[in-house]
């Protein structure tokens, strides 16, 4: 579950964004560890999210689905809604994992989310399977890292898997 420490960019890309490396090995394992607590049983798509706010905190979210799917979460926005609850504003640095490769980036719903409190100066780190991450800023074209066919056909293929297993 570590994030690859030994990754010299790793420095860099802390240093780039004016954080410390301790802080960016953090929000990274942060994010993979809310994966864990994420409630996805008809995608079985684990995504954990954190935030690094200007205060050093560092909050969670992951996504939780519900049958009915536009009533669905995403980690993004669930770690926003709680940091905002519990006061916070502003913000240094965002992580999401998921259990792909390459990385999932946030939905557009979430990056407007996102952009209702940052700027788009605002690191997203992105971590795949192996815990491997590609960062961008919110203001820099995250279509790349967007879902596609393969992705689709994948998640159509848990979830026909999971209405299987709820029929027997």
């Amino acid at each position: 579950m570590d994030v690859k420490t030994t990754n010299p960019q790793l420095e860099a890309d802390a240093q780039k964004y004016s954080l410390s490396t301790e802080q960016l090995q953090t929000l990274g394992v942060k994010a993979i560890q809310a994966k864990d607590n994420a409630y996805c049983p008809y995608s079985n798509f684990r995504v954990g999210c954190s935030l690094l706010t200007t205060t050093d905190k560092v909050i969670t979210g992951v996504n939780v689905e519900n049958a009915s799917y536009p009533n669905g979460v995403c980690a993004e926005r669930c770690a926003l809604a709680k940091a905002v609850s519990d006061g916070e504003r502003s913000f240094k640095a965002l992580a999401v994992a998921t259990d792909i490769s390459p990385p999932a980036s946030p939905c557009g719903s979430c990056r407007q989310c996102i952009r209702e409190f940052c700027d788009l100066s605002l690191p997203i780190f992105m971590y795949d399977v192996d815990n491997k991450y590609i960062v961008k800023t919110l203001g820099e074209p995250l279509l790349a890292n967007s879902y596609f066919g393969l992705f689709l056909a994948a998640t159509y293929e848990l979830w026909t898997k999971r209405f299987e297993d709820i029929g027997k």
